[in-house]
């Protein structure tokens, strides 16, 4: 299911998506947010960017799931859980979290067309379905191609050095704004994160596009 993007001027039941492909719980969101937004008739509007450099503010090298061991084990588990919860397939990656950089650009590239969320659930279903490699060309060239995109023209684009600042602006944006983890949403200026906030969100933008 498409949902309708939006441009300048949003409706109130508009809810704006955060997510880095790398990141599991935005996985779960991925999969479901496009049905989920037009059951609400709620808009989604996709903001791609990178939770390293994010992360990296912090102190961190990696994902704050792997500082501990614990909570690391535990995250495995819940993934387990939650997959199932939804019906979604899994595979726990060999790589966490998986380099996703340009397959990050295409989407920013893509992030008012309308097959963007076709292939975001593709490139999320890679890696925590197949535990494949993303972040390579010959990767992304067959799932553009599987969607009748321009292939080597978009990854062209992607990785051409105008583009590449358009990256680092929409992840000082995402710093600017208070994120700190994906997946992470914004309906009319409040936050909520994670998966398990998704339903609230969407709950709340369809009460303010009532309004």
């Amino acid at each position: 299911m498409e949902t309708p993007r939006t441009h300048a001027g949003q409706p109130d039941s508009n809810i704006e998506f955060w997510f880095d492909f790398g990141s599991n719980y935005s996985y779960l969101s991925m999969m479901r947010i496009e049905d989920a937004a037009a059951r609400h008739g709620v808009t989604v509007t996709w903001r791609p960017f990178l939770l390293g450099p994010i992360f990296k503010s912090f102190g961190w090298d990696s994902s704050p799931f792997l500082q501990q061991k614990a909570k690391a084990d535990y995250m495995w588990q819940d993934m387990v859980r939650q997959c199932r919860k939804y019906h979604l397939p899994w595979t726990k990656p060999t790589t966490f979290p998986r380099r996703a950089l340009l397959p990050i650009r295409v989407a920013l590239l893509g992030a008012e067309q309308p097959w963007l969320g076709e292939y975001c659930r593709r490139i999320m279903a890679l890696n925590f379905a197949e535990d494949r490699d993303i972040d390579s060309p010959e990767t992304m060239t067959e799932v553009l191609a599987q969607l009748g995109l321009p292939a080597t023209q978009l990854i062209d684009t992607a990785q051409s050095e105008p583009n590449k600042p358009k990256l680092r602006e929409q992840t000082d944006t995402a710093k600017a704004r208070g994120i700190f983890g994906a997946p992470t949403f914004f309906v009319r200026g409040e936050m909520f994160w994670g998966n398990d906030r998704l339903d609230d969100a969407l709950d709340f933008a369809a009460q303010q596009g009532r309004r």
